[in-house]
């Protein structure tokens, strides 16, 4: 196993090393936002935690830009608290948060949350895909295509639009998918799927689905809703 830690604070990256060796990962660290993206070009890494405010490229943007090829799991390391850069986070594609001062312990808890989620959705199922009028998700390859082209979504994204369409029409509260997609063992709160189903849609609605959309089902969660006439098949 293979983890990038990405931060400007030596002794945090020393002791995030420490902790991750001991969880048998070899480990490379960086110290600046540029040598984290060129890493995550060049090496294929298990699992990256990526500190938000670095020198010549932030963590936010690095973020961005490796989700545009890869969906290797993120975890955002910051000392802002707030609830947008929280938010902000998750919308650009990281799977999770830590506010500093941490516990190393506790971010390895969620390098394991993280990973296990991931082994979980990639052995649990046999190669699939789902179609409903002009949209196919393609478990197997990591793919969703509307009207033959594709669309460019995470991991955690794919997996919450299989979710919703395994059961068209089906209400799924916030609970519900924050358990099926995150686990119960999740650090955060029902707004992460708020999160993530905002920046689902706004890829998704780059193209015309007049047969279908995700609908927000007010003070419950949210359901695929078909229209009329509209063709499930799964394989």
């Amino acid at each position: 196993m293979h983890m990038l830690i990405a931060d400007d604070n030596v002794q945090i990256t020393d002791i995030l090393m420490k902790y991750a060796h001991e969880e048998g990962y070899d480990v490379d660290c960086v110290h600046d936002g540029l040598s984290a993206l060129r890493a995550a070009e060049h090496i294929q890494y298990d699992v990256i935690l990526l500190d938000v405010i670095m020198p010549h490229i932030s963590g936010l943007e690095v973020c961005r830009k490796i989700r545009q090829h890869s969906t290797t799991p993120i975890i955002m390391i910051s000392a802002k608290a707030e609830e947008v850069d929280r938010i902000l986070g998750l919308d650009i594609g990281a799977d999770d948060y830590v506010i500093k001062p941490f516990s190393p312990g506790e971010v390895m808890a969620r390098v394991r949350a993280v990973t296990r989620r991931l082994s979980k959705s990639q052995t649990g199922r046999e190669p699939q895909q789902i179609c409903v009028d002009n949209l196919q998700i393609q478990m197997d390859n990591n793919m969703v295509l509307i009207d033959g082209q594709p669309v460019s979504v995470s991991k955690k994204e794919l997996d919450l639009l299989w979710t919703l369409v395994s059961y068209p029409n089906k209400v799924f509260t916030r609970e519900n998918l924050l358990n099926a997609l995150w686990g119960i063992d999740y650090f955060g709160d029902v707004r992460t799927v708020d999160s993530q189903i905002k920046r689902l849609r706004a890829k998704l609605d780059q193209f015309e689905h007049p047969g279908w959309r995700i609908k927000t089902v007010w003070g419950i969660g949210y359901r695929f809703e078909t229209v009329s006439g509209s063709k499930t098949q799964a394989e």
